[in-house]
């Protein structure tokens, strides 16, 4: 039958079938006619199945067992994760790349430094000044190898075991321990993110291997130093070195860097070591483990150990936070910024945004002190804003240059950023200098001449000159022409003095204590304004400030600053050495010092014989002059007051051998920007320069000059004669009054000046800038 085979027939033996009895027949033959899956349990296991890639589930076990993988499957798994991993981070290594650095890392703001090497002031929004590893003391590099990565200069970058020590230490309750690399810290603090993520963290351990083997150990080192944060607002180490110990980072101890090897864990807490008992026995706890760390690694002795232990804990000094640029501060800074990116065009607004620089300043922190202290004991003496409206707006501007270097030393440029006041009055211009302008005109006569009569060469100027100085004469030009006045009702000036006194014909040295207009305006007309204003610009005067030609500018219409005047009389004051007045010595970007930052170099503006009659002149002005209050000072100066139009001004400017200064006074309202009257401030009808200018210049040389010598000028080169006039009588001529340009003259009086100190009468002064 279709679908049974054909059992082959049976043989029998003896009647009997071989194979068994008919049951058995039975048996066989449904075994042989039953499909497979109707074998017993036994038979189906025995029954050849398909091979299975992964047996999972177990077909050979039963229950929960079949669930359990072997071992051998565990193995394989194990080498499969192994592998996948592997295969992974491998790729991930490939493919990753170290980034640019965070804009943030790149910042650093510019620190200002004192003439003594201490913090003036720093701006920009990030406290960070980079430095060179070699910069860096070997010991302070040390503490913190030794606190932070023991295995620094071994590891390739990540140190594994150094983590599960990390780990396992902070587990049992030890001192917190950084599981992180100083690479790690690096590639962190500088490409990276402070993110808790294990995707940053993958990140920063991927990237630490490339940096390990792209960077030397001490560029990376230097890097991390250079960006860890320390508290007190002190990015890197050298901003954390000034912070807590105002310091350069070259000057650091092994002791103070163990500190800040410590405040790199904790540095909200350590920023208050000086001030918070728990913060200080926490900060001196960790100081001390570092100190024993170093011990460990080999790099201090038990000996040394020993005697940091003994000096005691390392405290730092008070922090006042945001102190920011107040008082003069802003003035100072805003000057030296101004002189670096006047010397150096790769230094602008926007390099300096993103910081970077050391700025080495000429300004003296004791001589500053005593100018602004001086400003305010005067205004204190003599302004009563309260009562009097007039004083409210009384602004003082003043400077102080040494004469034989042009180093500026102090300026005060006014109340202060703080107070809302952004204009330096030190360095303004706008401000018109008045008779302090004589000595200029006077110098150059001294070093030209003068052209006395028309068609004529230059003839000789000496102090003892002779000039007319009475008021409302008329002015002649080089070619004996009057000179021409629009405002005047006949067309022609008329130089006018303060008051209508007919002083008659006088020397130049007796206008120049009186401070009498006539002769100076002149005098200036007969040399020439092209060689006053030659001699203006070599003595430091910028052209820009000189005024246009007119009979004003001979007495002071020029806008120049008080640095620049003081710049000036100091070349008087250094026998005709012109030092430019300058406010930085030293400018360092990112640890390199930049070039063009030399100290000028004094040269040549006039002879010294013209100097020293000029000095020799402007002594008598404080002798038996105007300037007679400055004898309070008590020692040997020369100087000049000068007072403009309308009280619009008043300034002093004098000098010794060691420091020459300038003060100036003038009312500005800060809504209305433009020079008001004096007249009534301080109680005055009239302020003259000779008046509280003069105050707080005595009370401030007076200070500053404190401990030095009286120094005394050179003896003042004769001259030889010197040409009066065209009209001044001569001392053998009779007595009756002599006419000068159809006016009536004084008497004649000899030319001989007194000696500057000798007992003198002199007539009251009322001149216009003569107090």
């Amino acid at each position: 039958m279709s679908g049974h085979r054909r059992r082959p027939p049976q043989r029998s033996v003896g009647g009997t079938r071989a194979g068994g009895d008919r049951a058995t027949d039975r048996r066989a033959a449904h075994r042989d006619q039953a499909p497979r899956q109707d074998l017993p349990g036994r038979d189906r296991r025995r029954a050849p199945q398909k091979k299975r890639w992964i047996d999972y589930p177990r077909r050979d076990r039963t229950g929960p067992r079949r669930w359990l993988p072997s071992v051998r499957q565990l193995l394989a798994l194990f080498l499969l994760l192994l592998g996948s991993t592997a295969a992974a981070v491998g790729y991930a290594y490939a493919t990753v790349t170290i980034p640019d650095p965070n804009p943030t890392a790149l910042l650093q703001n510019n620190v200002y430094y004192w003439s003594d090497g201490t913090v003036l002031a720093t701006d920009g929004s990030v406290n960070r000044q980079n430095v060179s590893l070699s910069q860096v003391p070997a010991d302070v590099r040390w503490d913190f190898i030794a606190a932070e990565n023991a295995s620094f200069y071994t590891d390739p970058g990540i140190d594994p075991q150094g983590i599960l020590r990390a780990v396992f230490h902070m587990a049992e309750g030890g001192s917190v321990q950084s599981g992180s690399t100083i690479t790690q810290q690096f590639v962190k603090n500088t490409y990276l993110d402070q993110s808790q993520t294990v995707s940053r963290k993958f990140r920063e351990l991927l990237i630490s291997t490339k940096i390990g083997a792209a960077m030397t150990k001490e560029q990376i080192l230097q890097g991390y130093l250079n960006t860890c944060f320390f508290g007190r607002q002190a990015n890197g180490i050298q901003a954390a070195a000034r912070m807590y110990y105002n310091l350069p980072v070259d000057r650091l101890d092994v002791s103070q860097g163990a500190f800040l090897a410590a405040a790199v864990n904790e540095p909200s807490l350590f920023q208050h070591a000086e001030s918070d008992p728990a913060a200080r026995a926490q900060a001196e706890a960790r100081w001390s483990w570092v100190l024993d760390r170093m011990v460990k690694t080999g790099k201090l002795t038990t000996q040394q150990r020993a005697r940091y232990a003994a000096a005691g804990f390392p405290v730092p000094r008070r922090w006042t936070p945001g102190s920011g640029l107040t008082g003069e501060t802003g003035y100072l800074v805003q000057l030296a910024r101004s002189y670096a990116e006047a010397h150096d065009p790769a230094i602008t607004d926007s390099s300096l945004s993103r910081g970077g620089y050391q700025i080495h300043t000429t300004f003296d922190r004791k001589r500053t002190a005593e100018l602004t202290r001086a400003v305010a004991a005067v205004r204190t003496q003599r302004l009563d804003p309260a009562h009097r409206s007039v004083d409210r707006d009384v602004q003082v501007g003043a400077a102080s240059v040494e004469p034989t270097t042009g180093r500026i030393l102090a300026v005060y440029g006014g109340p202060g950023f703080d107070h809302g006041h952004y204009s330096d009055n030190a360095d303004t211009s706008g401000v018109p200098v008045g008779s302090t302008f004589k000595p200029v005109v006077l110098a150059a006569a001294l070093q030209h001449g003068a052209v006395l009569r028309p068609g004529k060469s230059p003839e000789p100027i000496t102090p003892a000159s002779r000039f007319n100085a009475d008021d409302g004469i008329e002015i002649k030009d080089q070619q004996g022409n009057r000179v021409a006045d629009p405002k005047d009702p006949t067309g022609l000036l008329h130089q006018h003095n303060d008051t209508p006194q007919r002083w008659g014909y006088i020397s130049l040295r007796k206008a120049m204590e009186q401070s009498v207009n006539t002769p100076y305006v002149q005098l200036g007309e007969d040399v020439g304004y092209g060689n006053v204003a030659r001699t203006a610009q070599t003595l430091g005067l910028r052209p820009d400030s000189l005024a246009a030609p007119s009979a004003g500018f001979y007495i002071g219409t020029s806008t120049p600053s008080a640095i620049r005047m003081a710049g000036v009389y100091a070349t008087f004051a250094a026998d005709g050495m012109q030092a430019s007045p300058y406010s930085v010595t030293k400018v360092t970007h990112n640890g390199s010092a930049l070039a063009g930052f030399s100290a000028p170099a004094p040269a040549r503006a006039l002879p010294a014989s013209v100097a020293g009659n000029v000095t020799d002149v402007l002594r008598g002005v404080i002798a038996r002059g105007t300037g007679t209050k400055a004898q309070a000072l008590g020692r040997t100066a020369a100087g000049k007051t000068g007072t403009t139009d309308d009280y619009r001004s008043a300034w002093f400017i004098g000098y010794t051998p060691q420091l020459a200064t300038s003060v100036v006074l003038f009312r500005e309202d800060s809504n209305h920007p433009q020079l008001q009257s004096l007249a009534g401030v301080g109680g005055l009808q009239k302020v003259f320069g000779g008046d509280i200018p003069t105050a707080i210049w005595t009370q401030y040389m007076r200070d500053a000059l404190a401990g030095l010598p009286d120094a005394p000028f050179p003896a003042p080169v004769t001259l030889g004669h010197g040409t009066d006039e065209p009209g001044a009588p001569t001392p053998s001529s009779s007595a009756a009054p002599v006419k000068r340009n159809g006016k009536p003259g004084k008497r004649a009086t000899s030319t001989a000046a007194p000696a500057p100190g000798a007992p003198t009468t002199r007539p009251k002064c009322h001149h216009h800038r003569c107090r």
